[in-house]
């Protein structure tokens, strides 16, 4: 097998186009509900209808093409942190060179700290892996075991992928861009002074999203949901004095933004920590071994090539680099800031010291994390909040300290810092989140780990080329919670941002001692009951699981969002369900999720594509005429139906979703058919 082709130009070009679209897919999907998903799987089955088409392909140079889209896409993370600081103001746009910068360097950084974490984690460990092992299995697959060249024949995986795009990305463009189907419905009502409200979105990609994160994390977020929605605002609008004649949605909304969000960021807050405290013993051998393999004295040459990583040194001389590049992108962001040159390289160095040796920890745990529960279930959302929160508290002593919270202008500068440091963290830990998976999958191909490691570093830097663009533009055409680019824009449209709008507000409550501390305490209250909870069914050894995590995500995010992310929960269970019913081979079984899997990530990138795309021509519009939606017809449907079009756009986005949620069924089930 040393001959066949593996990390090949031709490779790298095809992994760069799939990064575009998967890190493009992965930034709006992120802004609108602060969810990520792998790309690993889409990115293996598009590298293999693609390169059958060229002679020599093979199973190892696929890997290298997934391996690569895997790494940008999983550094689109990034926007969990990054549009923070356009919320506090520090930012009015998301300037490229320090954007790409502070993504690429702390990126590959996430690479470097866990090659050396791969012989004790991916190697030597029993971590499952899922994302990983299931990448490895659809690629091998699709090739030939006996000369691995990749099999002409299968092609189903790409008509899935296809399948769900298409459908998504006509029904966004009626949805979003024509705006004639309405995106979901709510009924408000109020029982006395207590409101309550009846909502289902008809998100495709966030049914999608559903679908991916199964059923028990579906359990929980609805859970979460049910305790904000059908508890806590019904609680706090009873003890609210508002007008008679008041929207009732307007002053749920109002409380969600005032108290509630604060009670998540307490449960997400507290099971990121209770995350963490599990994993010392782990990621204290990881350390261990990390410091082990550095000493190693073993000539590469005399390595097995599946067992060749970068070298020491190699490792340390890029490692090198990316600190003296961080050192350089923290001194211009403060050089701006009208500090003395002392206290502003005090700054400089504490920035740039605690993102590299907390990155580095994080590294490990977060690793760790991938390959218990996979890269888009592991809690990198979680480990923002701890990290704002220990920055916030660092740089409030140095505030204090050298008098910069002394004056508004400092206090505002000082927040802006806390945040761009906490990016760094961030890009390390979304890194190493996901590159063990990657080494994974490589490890159960047969692939050569320092080539893929060559990979992984290329991935971080195109991803980080395309982050601060498509960011951009979604900004300037649709606007984020807390920040919008003009007045007139339609708040319908505004992308949530949910994460970088909690850690914007941690931040700004942290410097400005207005922190909402009694609504985060009952946040942890709920949280530690909820982990006690979870202990119980594991000692229990019940097949349910109760993830606070996944808890505290439901209390934070409004049900529009919620509701189709758990219909796409269903849906995985009732397909998984109905597959074991029609077959007990646990291959057969296996290719209906794997089906349901590949339909659901097109679902996610037909519809994300389409906004993006949207937003190019909003911002082109915009610009030109202030039209912030230059494709609406909904004026057709007024003059059609009057009053009434809001009901109808409603009742014809109801009747899409349905359509739908049953053809996506079929289409998973379809697999059992074909081999029964």
């Amino acid at each position: 097998m040393h001959n066949v082709r593996e990390l090949t130009l031709r490779g790298m070009i095809l992994g760069a186009f799939i990064t575009v679209i998967f890190t493009a897919s992965n930034i709006y999907l992120g802004l609108k509900v602060g969810l990520t998903i792998s790309s690993a799987i889409p990115a293996a089955v598009i590298s293999m209808a693609v390169l059958r088409f060229f002679p020599g392909s093979s199973i190892l140079e696929n890997n290298m093409v997934q391996t690569q889209a895997s790494a940008a896409g999983t550094l689109s993370s990034m926007i969990f942190i990054l549009p923070a600081l356009l919320m506090v103001g520090y930012w009015q746009s998301f300037p490229f060179w320090l954007t790409f910068a502070i993504c690429a360097s702390g990126g590959m950084l996430g690479v470097l700290f866990t090659i050396p974490l791969r012989q004790v984690m991916v190697v030597k460990s029993n971590l499952p892996f899922p994302e990983g092992v299931a990448a490895a299995e659809i690629l091998k697959a699709g090739s030939d075991a006996e000369n691995n060249a990749t099999t002409r024949a299968d092609n189903e995986g790409l008509k899935d992928i296809i399948f769900g795009g298409s459908i998504a990305a006509v029904v966004s463009l009626l949805t979003n861009g024509f705006k004639v189907v309405a995106d979901g419905t709510a009924y408000w009502f109020s029982h006395g002074k207590s409101i309550f409200q009846i909502p289902l979105g008809f998100s495709l990609a966030l049914l999608s999203a559903g679908y991916l994160v199964g059923i028990m994390s579906g359990i929980a977020i609805l859970i979460g949901n049910i305790i904000s929605w059908g508890f806590a605002i019904p609680i706090l609008s009873s003890l609210t004095d508002y007008p008679s004649n008041a929207s009732l949605a307007d002053v749920a909304m109002g409380l969600w933004s005032k108290d509630l969000r604060f009670i998540g960021a307490g449960t997400i807050s507290i099971a990121a920590i209770w995350t963490l405290l599990t994993l010392i013993k782990p990621v204290y051998q990881g350390l261990k071994n990390t410091l082990t393999t550095l000493k190693s004295e073993k000539s590469f040459n005399n390595i097995d090539r599946t067992e060749q990583d970068l070298s020491p040194k190699t490792i340390l001389i890029i490692m090198a680099s990316m600190l003296v590049i961080l050192f350089i992108t923290f001194h211009s962001f403060i050089a701006d800031s009208g500090l003395s040159s002392g206290i502003g390289w005090t700054l400089v160095v504490c920035s740039v010291l605690f993102a590299f040796f907390m990155g580095f920890l994080i590294a490990a745990a977060c690793g760790y994390m991938a390959g218990l529960v996979g890269s888009s279930a592991s809690p990198i959302s979680g480990i923002s909040i701890i990290a704002i929160t220990v920055i916030a508290l660092l740089f409030l002593g140095l505030g204090k300290i050298n008098g910069m919270l002394s004056t508004a202008e400092g206090e505002h500068f000082i927040t802006a810092l806390a945040l761009f440091t906490t990016s760094a963290v961030l890009a390390v830990a979304t890194i190493s989140n996901d590159n063990l998976q990657d080494l994974k999958t490589g490890y159960l191909v047969k692939a050569t780990p320092w080539r893929q490691q060559i990979a992984l570093l290329l991935g971080v830097v195109i991803g980080a080329i395309v982050i601060a663009p498509v960011l951009d533009i979604l900004y300037h055409a649709y606007g984020f919670s807390g920040a919008t680019p003009r007045a007139n824009m339609d708040p319908k449209q505004i992308l949530p941002a949910p994460q970088a709008t909690l850690v914007a507000t941690i931040a700004k409550g942290i410097f400005s001692n207005q922190m909402e501390w009694s609504m985060i305490l009952i946040g942890l209250a709920i949280g530690a009951v909820i982990i006690v909870i979870d202990l119980c069914l594991a000692k229990t050894n019940s097949k349910f699981r109760l993830p606070a995590l996944a808890v505290g995500m439901g209390i934070y995010l409004p049900p529009l969002i919620i509701t189709p992310i758990f219909i796409g929960a269903l849906i995985s269970w009732f397909v998984s369900r109905r597959a074991n019913k029609l077959s007990s081979n646990i291959e057969h079984q296996r290719k209906a999720e794997q089906k349901g899997a590949l339909i659901a990530s097109g679902l996610i990138v037909g519809e994300t594509l389409v906004g993006v795309i949207l937003a190019v021509i909003i911002v082109i519009s915009s610009s030109s005429s202030n039209n912030n939606s230059p494709l609406a017809l909904n004026e057709y449907m007024q003059a059609i139906f009057g009053t009434n079009s809001i009901i109808v756009e409603q009742f014809i986005g109801l009747m899409i979703f349905i359509m739908i949620c049953f053809a996506f069924i079929r289409r998973a089930l379809s697999a059992l058919k074909k081999e029964l």
